[in-house]
């Protein structure tokens, strides 16, 4: 997959994992692609890992279910970090 599939996957994966989490997470559309495509990445190594598939074409339903959950991961620890600094 090239890069700005890649980047175009990690964006559409970070908004839709902002939709799937209640409450307010902070950070804009460029924190949505950061988290987005870190999510990818931690997804694809996850998923490599554990059950042999990797983020390998655009179309795929694997791939898109790797990079939402990786990205739910990331999202989930930002808010948490962002939780705590918040205080």
């Amino acid at each position: 997959m090239g890069f700005f599939a890649f980047l175009i996957l990690g964006l559409i994966a970070g908004a839709i994992a902002k939709a799937i989490l209640p409450g307010r997470q902070g950070g804009g559309i460029f924190m949505t692609l950061l988290l987005g495509v870190v999510g990818a990445i931690l997804g694809g190594f996850i998923g490599s890992a554990l059950f042999n598939v990797g983020i390998n074409e655009f179309f795929s339903l694997s791939t898109w279910l790797l990079a939402i959950g990786g990205a739910l991961i990331v999202l989930l620890v930002y808010g948490m970090i962002t939780k705590r600094t918040a205080r």
